[in-house]
C-alpha cells in the first residue's frame, strides 16, 4: 500500500448544498439494509426528504477486494469505469449501495472506516460518482464495527477521528463533508467531542441525542441538541446541527427544531413503512398496501441478486399496522417468499 501524503485545505472548504439548504432541514437516515436503493426510490416518490443518505459503506471493503481479473475488470457503464478507475472491481457488491438517481438529491454518500487513507479514496469516489456530499458515520454502535475502531468507537479518540475528517474532506475535492454521530461513547461527553469535531470546520453534524451505551434502551435527551447549538453558536462556527433520535412524524420534527433552536431533524424510525413522513399527508390503508407491493417490486428489480429477501419482512412489518386485520395479514406476508404470493395475499385482502 502506498503511503499517502495529504494536503488540507480546510480554510477554503466548499460548504456545497448545505450552504444554500432551507432551514430547518429535515433529512433520511442512513440505516444498514434499510436505506437502500429501493427503499429511497419510494421516498423519492411519495415524500422527498431534504436530504438523502445512501446506506453506510466501509471504506475498507472497497478497497481491500482484489479485483478478479476477467470479471471485476470488465465495465459495461460509466458507473462502472469509475469504480474501475479508483481499484475497485465491477462485481464489487458494494458498489449497489452506491448506485442512485437524480430524484434522490441532494444525495449525500456515508462511509465508515479508522484508516484515513480508505476515507479519501472512498470520498473521492464519491465525488466522482456525483454524489453532493460525503458523511462520515461516528455514531454506528454495532460491536463488529466498534471493535474495528471505527462507527461511534471514533468518539473514544478525537484526535484520529479529526485525522479522519480532514483526509475526507481532502479527497472530496470540494464535495461538502459532514459527521453523524452520538453524544458520547459510555457517557455523555458532548463538550469535549463536538469541540473536535467542530475545529474541523464540518459542513454539518448530525448528534444522535444518546450515547453508544444506552442504544435506543433510553429516551433520546433533546436538550443535548440545545447545548450543541450553544456551543456553534458560541464559537461563531457555521457549521449546521442537527438532532436525531425517537422523532416519528413531521410535528415532532417541527417541535423538536423549536425546542433546540437546531437547523433540522434527522428521521429514522418514522421512515419504516412511511414514504409520506416528509409530507402532511396520512395515507389510507389501500395507499400502504399499495406502496408496499411497488417497493417489493422494486427492491426484487433492483437487488434481488444481491441482497436477502427477508429484509423486506422488517418492512411489511411496518406498512401492515394499526388497521383491522393487519395482524392476520402481517403474519401472512411473514410466510410468503415471492412477489406473487406477497401480491396474492395483499390483494385478497384489499378484495381486489
Amino acid at each position: 500500500m502506498h503511503d499517502l501524503m495529504i494536503v488540507y485545505y480546510i480554510d477554503s472548504m466548499n460548504k456545497g448544498f448545505w450552504e444554500t439548504i432551507d432551514t430547518p432541514c429535515y433529512v433520511m437516515a442512513p440505516m444498514a439494509d434499510v436505506t437502500d436503493r429501493a427503499f429511497r426510490r419510494m421516498f423519492a416518490k411519495y415524500g422527498k426528504p431534504d436530504v438523502t443518505w445512501t446506506e453506510f459503506v466501509s471504506a475498507d471493503g472497497l478497497f481491500l477486494r482484489p479485483i478478479e481479473p476477467g470479471v471485476g475488470d470488465q465495465p459495461h457503464n460509466e458507473f462502472e469505469q469509475i469504480a474501475l478507475n479508483h481499484g475497485i472491481g465491477v462485481d464489487h457488491p458494494l458498489l449497489k449501495d452506491l448506485m442512485y438517481t437524480d430524484a434522490e438529491r441532494p444525495i449525500v454518500a456515508q462511509f465508515f472506516s479508522r484508516d484515513p487513507e480508505h476515507m479519501h479514496r472512498a470520498a473521492a469516489l464519491a465525488r466522482d460518482l456525483g454524489f453532493d456530499g460525503v458523511d462520515i458515520n461516528m455514531g454506528c454502535p454495532a460491536d463488529v464495527i466498534c471493535k474495528q475502531g471505527a462507527g461511534a468507537a471514533m468518539i473514544k479518540d478525537p484526535v484520529h477521528a479529526q485525522k479522519i475528517i480532514r483526509a475526507t474532506i481532502d479527497g472530496a475535492g470540494g464535495l461538502p463533508v459532514s459527521v453523524k454521530t452520538r453524544i458520547g461513547y459510555t457517557s455523555d461527553i458532548l463538550d469535549e467531542w463536538l469541540s473536535a469535531l467542530l475545529d474541523t470546520q464540518l459542513s454539518a453534524v448530525i448528534i444522535h441525542a444518546r450515547t453508544r451505551k444506552q442504544m435506543s434502551k433510553v429516551p433520546a435527551d433533546w436538550s443535548t441538541i440545545t447545548r450543541a447549538v450553544h456551543m456553534r453558536n458560541t464559537r461563531n462556527s457555521d457549521t449546521l446541527i442537527l438532532g436525531n433520535g425517537d422523532v416519528e412524524t413531521m410535528n415532532q420534527a417541527r417541535q423538536r427544531v423549536n425546542e433546540t433552536g437546531c437547523d433540522g431533524v434527522m428521521i429514522g424510525r418514522g421512515l419504516f413503512g412511511n414514504p409520506w413522513v416528509f409530507t402532511d399527508i396520512t395515507p389510507t390503508v389501500s395507499q400502504r398496501l399499495q406502496a408496499l407491493l411497488e417497493h417489493t417490486q422494486l427492491f426484487i428489480e433492483l437487488l434481488g441478486d444481491t441482497k436477502n429477501f427477508n429484509i423486506m419482512k422488517k418492512h411489511y412489518k411496518a406498512y401492515v399496522n394499526g388497521f383491522d386485520g393487519a395482524k392476520e395479514l402481517r403474519t401472512a406476508l411473514m410466510h410468503a417468499h415471492t412477489y406473487d404470493e406477497i401480491d396474492q395475499l395483499v390483494r385478497t385482502f384489499l378484495n381486489e
